[in-house]
Order: structure tokens, then sequence, then C-alpha cells
């Protein structure tokens, strides 16, 4: 089950954060406190190594080629 992140609109905006299934729909108001919300979209992260950028068709950095394990032909 995804967590979703929610902004308050008053002027002092306070996030929180609410365990939903996607099928949910998005809140309309803080549990808490009534205030009207809205979901906050981010783009969440990740971390390429130039051995896992190999295996998506991009050259490593160095060049030269992955290693024997790689696979990909460089």
């Amino acid at each position: 089950m995804p967590t979703y992140t929610y902004e308050t609109l008053s002027p002092a905006p306070r996030r929180f954060d609410v365990r939903q299934s996607f099928s949910d729909p998005p809140l309309e108001q803080d549990p808490e406190t009534g205030e009207p919300v809205r979901r906050v979209i981010s783009g969440g992260a990740a971390l390429l190594t130039s051995k896992e950028s190999s295996k998506v068709g991009q050259p490593p950095m160095s060049g030269g080629g992955c290693g024997s394990s790689c696979g990909c032909g460089h």
C-alpha cells in the first residue's frame, strides 16, 4: 500500500503522510483538523550506477566495457 503526502491549504501549510490503497480517492480534508488539503506529487528517487545504466543501452562512463559478466556487448 503506497504512502501519499498531503499538505494543508492554510496560510501556514502542514504536511503529513497517509497510507492509502491505489483505489482510494484522494483526501479532501485533514483527518485531524478538517482543514482542506491537497496531495503533494513528488518525483521519487533512484540511483543509477554505470553498470546499471549500461543495462539500458548506455555505454559505461569510463569506456572500455562493463566486464565479462555484464553481457551488454560493449
